[in-house]
């Protein structure tokens, strides 16, 4: 984003508004038929804006702004032509005698609260009209839109938001400044939001509606909302002492600081303020992320009507994970058979999107998923989840995912144990101990310095998962070569626990923990928020007793395998890792699924989530792929060491 032009800026700042209302009324008059939704909120956000900047052309009746007064009556001439382009609908009539209304007002000069009340009057009626949703579905989380106002707005507006960034210098208008309380306080929420959206045609403010998903736009728009919030970002007190009022979600979306202090007084104005800063999240319900789903695949099949593929595919994937995919740890432990249902009806609706199926199929698709997230919900409830599913959940999703790493490091370091390499093990646990690091660094640039989508994560996750299964299914093969081999020690000290022998290993040890760590830290935040403060501890115990689980299998499989013959215990462990290899080969291709890098393509076959094997051809395949590799390698060890063997009588 090169910048952030708040639409009252431009008018306190820029004599050429006429022209990018003009602009702006020529680009939509092509598409307001196309789209009548995105011609409703260009409706709205028109008139929010008049409501916003009229104080500044008239006061006490009398013009102090004749230029503005002018992009006044211009900004309502470019909203007529909206209008009249918005399709038939009952409420057409009252719209349009409102906007009479609101021009009688503004050409009679009548008083800035009048107008403003009128326009947002009017704005209201067309939101109605036409179900323009002007809240967000998933409370918005302002330490989420703080990198995102550093990669794409800070350029021009300046660190701190005061018009002052680099990029800024010479643009005509200038950037806003962001800190200006009186300014903000005339914009509500969805007015920030619906300028990173449609942007500003004629300015250097482009729409990011193709960049940013729904979800970053509103982070996006609390985190702007905060600098100007100043003293009272900080919750004020009640003066009586008594409990603060809470905003509820669709208020702080709605409403303005002006129009609060107007009805409420200015103590509720400031407690307004910090709140639209900072919303309130006592407890986010699981019915909160499967909503974000269920409405987000609303706008993928609109997009997907509307000829825009692209734009409904990428909408399906941001439907599943950032809603659904962080209840399903949850809902597995409620009802594991609903999860799977629930998330091939939505990769069924996916696939139908990018196979090009007419908009009744695909409906079809979408109408039986979003019965399924029905279902989803009923089991989950909307007020949080109970203390008991809050620990079984922390309790699995650390398990699950701490498993695999878990096998692999303990297989290695039994390993380095039974063979006398004990000094080798330090290898092992740099690494795991840097995938640690890692990934608690990961986590914490995402959430506070750069903005990770779900696709990304799951890319992430996808890659890692891959690498990791070619690192355990080579580490295996060297197992199962060795059994056998009567120099075997000489070639341990010699290859592999040399320099390049323990790098391997603590390259395998970063991957095998790194890969699980970002997704359970991922979870573990999501869980924390769907169990609220009575179920906290409820999570701790839970992640604390899989800890204790975890360190207790390590420990049997290093004790019991200490008491196993060496060529056994090669084999079991060689083994192991080629079996792992398989089960991560399966993840890597289903998360790289979930990221919307390639489809599905679902058969009837097996399943065991576990062990990495899904009902899909991709996966399958894959897996396919990693077990003919083990039988080339085993059955290339097979005839090595025949060979060996005759070699051995012939001498």
């Amino acid at each position: 984003m090169s910048s952030i032009l708040i639409w009252d800026g431009i008018m306190f700042a820029s004599p050429r508004l006429l022209l990018c209302l003009l602009s702006l009324l020529s680009a939509l008059s092509l598409n307001a038929f196309a789209d009548p939704v995105e011609g409703t909120a260009q409706a709205i956000h028109v008139l929010d804006y008049i409501g916003a900047d009229y104080a500044d052309a008239v006061n006490a009746g009398q013009v102090i702004d004749g230029d503005h007064y002018q992009k006044q009556l211009d900004a309502l001439t470019a909203l007529q032509g909206l209008i009249v382009a918005l399709p038939a609908s009952p409420q057409r009539k009252d719209i349009e005698q409102g906007v009479g209304s609101l021009r009688d007002a503004i050409t009679q000069r009548q008083d800035a609260a009048a107008v403003s009340r009128q326009a947002r009057l009017v704005s209201a009626q067309v939101a109605a009209a036409y179900e323009v949703s002007q809240a967000p579905v998933i409370t918005p989380d302002p330490t989420r839109g703080a990198p995102l106002y550093a990669q794409q707005c800070a350029v021009c507006h300046g660190d701190a938001g005061l018009g002052d960034g680099p990029a800024g210098i010479g643009l005509e208008p200038a950037p806003s400044n962001l800190t200006d309380a009186k300014r903000l306080g005339r914009l509500s929420l969805y007015d920030l939001y619906s300028t990173t959206t449609l942007g500003v045609e004629g300015t250097d403010m482009p729409a990011f509606a193709d960049q940013l998903d729904e979800r970053q736009r509103w982070d996006l728009a609390v985190y702007i909302a905060g600098l100007s919030a100043g003293a009272s970002a900080a919750t004020p007190a009640a003066a009586d002492g008594a409990k603060p009022k809470v905003f509820d979600l669709a208020e702080l979306a709605r409403q303005t600081p002006d129009e609060i202090a107007a009805t409420q007084g200015e103590p509720a104005a400031a407690l307004f303020r910090s709140q639209r800063a900072q919303p309130p999240i006592v407890q986010r319900g699981p019915q909160q992320l499967l909503d974000y789903t269920s409405v987000t695949l609303d706008k993928s099949l609109a997009a997907y009507g509307n000829g825009d593929h692209d734009q409904a595919y990428d909408l399906s994937v941001a439907a599943y994970l950032e809603g659904f995919e962080l209840v399903e740890s949850s809902l597995d432990n409620v009802d594991a058979q609903v999860r799977k249902d629930t998330e091939k009806a939505l990769m069924a609706y996916r696939q139908s999107l990018q196979d090009g199926l007419p908009l009744a199929q695909a409906k079809e698709k979408l109408d039986f998923a979003k019965g399924k997230l029905q279902e989803s919900a009923k089991l989950l409830g909307s007020d949080g989840l109970s203390q008991s599913l809050s620990f079984i959940s922390a309790l699995l999703i650390l398990l699950r995912e701490g498993l695999e790493a878990i096998l692999v490091l303990a297989a290695i370091l039994a390993f380095l144990r039974n063979t006398g390499q004990q000094s080798a093990e330090r290898s092992v646990h740099i690494g795991w101990g840097l995938a640690m690091l890692a990934g608690v660094f990961t986590w914490a640039a995402a959430a506070y310095l750069f903005d990770v989508s779900g696709a990304q994560r799951e890319l992430l996750e996808g890659c890692t998962a891959l690498f990791a299964a070619v690192m355990v299914l080579w580490l295996g093969v060297w197992m199962h070569d060795r059994r056998h081999a009567a120099a075997w020690q000489d070639y341990i000290k010699s290859s592999l626990v040399g320099g390049g022998g323990r790098f391997g290993f603590a390259i395998l040890a970063f991957f095998s923990v790194y890969r699980e760590l970002f997704e359970v830290i991922l979870f573990y935040e999501t869980l924390w928020l769907q169990a609220g403060p009575a179920g906290h501890s409820a999570v701790l115990a839970g992640g604390a007793t899989a800890c204790v689980l975890l360190v207790g299998l390590a420990w049997v499989i290093l004790r019991g395998s200490a008491k196993l013959p060496l060529g056994i215990f090669f084999g079991i462990n060689a083994a192991l890792l080629c079996a792992l290899s398989v089960v991560f080969a399966g993840h890597g291709v289903k998360a790289l699924q979930e990221a919307g890098v390639f489809g599905t393509h679902p058969v009837p076959f097996i399943e065991f989530e576990w062990l990495g094997v899904h009902a899909d051809l991709y996966s399958l395949s894959a897996q396919a792929v990693a077990l003919a590799a083990i039988a080339i390698l085993y059955g290339r060890s097979a005839l090595t060491a025949r060979a060996r063997e005759q070699a051995t009588s012939a001498s």
